[in-house]
């Protein structure tokens, strides 16, 4: 497998991910939603759908915006709207580039004012630790709330069965 098709595969496994974890968070009760942990998963969403939409930014798939990295008080459909946004532009620029280009350094500036250069391949795997990350966050503030946390580990998803009969 080339790495781009290894970044491919662990954007469906993300965008499965990011689904587990819309569910979970719509999982807590609605008497619920108002306290601090819940408030603050839907946070982290959010703020992995800005990252990931500045990264598109960055990479020049989208124009820039003025969105910030950490939205305040995020609305929960709000943050999955712009998911399916984010989705849609991460799936088109992973089905135009290739391993060259992977390998290709941009620069950017970054939100507190360094400028920096980065090959695109570690972009990519800076993203997808991050939402990784983000996700146990969000798994631990489900649970306070009263939802049921996603199950989001790798091997879960790309695990295969073995037939013992």
């Amino acid at each position: 497998m080339s790495m781009i098709e290894q970044f491919r595969r662990w954007f469906q496994y993300e965008c499965a991910m990011v689904a587990k974890t819309i569910e979970s968070l719509e999982s807590v009760p609605a008497s619920r939603r108002s306290e601090p942990d819940f408030r603050r998963a839907v946070s982290i969403l959010s703020h992995i759908v800005a990252a990931r939409r500045i990264w598109l930014e960055r990479l020049g798939a989208i124009a820039a915006s003025d969105n910030p990295m950490f939205p305040p008080d995020s609305d929960l459909q709000v943050v999955v709207a712009g998911w399916q946004f984010v989705a849609e532009h991460w799936t088109k620029l992973l089905e135009s580039i290739d391993d060259v280009r992977l390998a290709e350094t941009i620069e950017y500036k970054s939100l507190d004012a360094g400028k920096f250069r980065n090959r695109v391949e570690e972009v990519l795997t800076q993203l997808f630790g991050h939402g990784w990350y983000h996700r146990g966050q969000i798994a631990m503030l489900v649970r306070n709330s009263g939802g049921q946390p996603a199950v989001t580990d790798f091997i879960y998803w790309c695990r295969q069965p073995v037939d013992t009969e």
